[in-house]
């Protein structure tokens, strides 16, 4: 029997989506030591280099029968490694982002929770406001604001003239100013 060292990248290729674990060894001798020394010139760091070498192994062997290696074996490995670092980069920048955002939010949370309820009080007494309008006229306004329809496509939606939807959202927003008072339509206008 032929030592399985002297098999092809191909050949072990396709032992290992059988499961073959010789063809795993075999494919980890080759590559192992290739692959760290490309993560850690990407990486800059030799423990996460080795960090992902492994992961990546251990991928490898996990996904055995569906990974399809489109050129090379060496190719997709590299490959590989080089999206595991991307990932990598990834998720510390999500993490240093929430860590910046969980710092504010302990600098700064009593005065975000002061005016996020403020904020949920008005767009509740914004909500109101619209639902007192007329049923026409509260579906234009909705059409527009809520859904970003243009007067013609509001037009066609209600199969109504656009000069219609252009009076309708007039006179809602002149309403909705006289109710709400202008700094309260002011903010309206900024949500909706």
């Amino acid at each position: 029997m032929t030592a399985i060292t002297s098999y092809t990248d191909v050949e072990l290729a396709e032992l290992l989506k059988s499961g073959n674990q010789l063809a795993f060894t075999e494919l980890y001798n080759r590559y192992n030591g290739l692959i760290y020394i490309y993560a850690c010139k990407i990486t800059g760091d030799n423990d996460i280099a080795e960090d992902l070498v492994q992961e990546l192994f251990v991928n490898l062997w996990d996904k055995r029968q569906i990974i399809n290696f489109t050129s090379s074996v060496s190719s997709y490995l590299y490959a590989a490694v080089r999206y595991k670092f991307f990932d990598l980069v990834d998720k510390q920048k999500v993490r240093s982002d929430y860590a910046q955002n969980f710092q504010l939010f302990l600098d700064n949370g009593e005065h975000l929770t002061d005016n996020y309820i403020l904020e949920k009080e008005l767009a509740n007494i914004i909500e109101k406001e619209i639902d007192k309008l007329p049923a026409k006229m509260r579906r234009v306004f909705l059409l527009s604001r809520k859904e970003n329809l243009t007067n013609k496509q509001i037009a066609v939606h209600l199969d109504i003239s656009e000069k219609t939807v252009k009076n309708q959202l007039s006179t809602a927003l002149k309403t909705l100013k006289l109710k709400l008072g202008l700094v309260t339509f002011l903010l309206m206008l900024i949500h909706y």
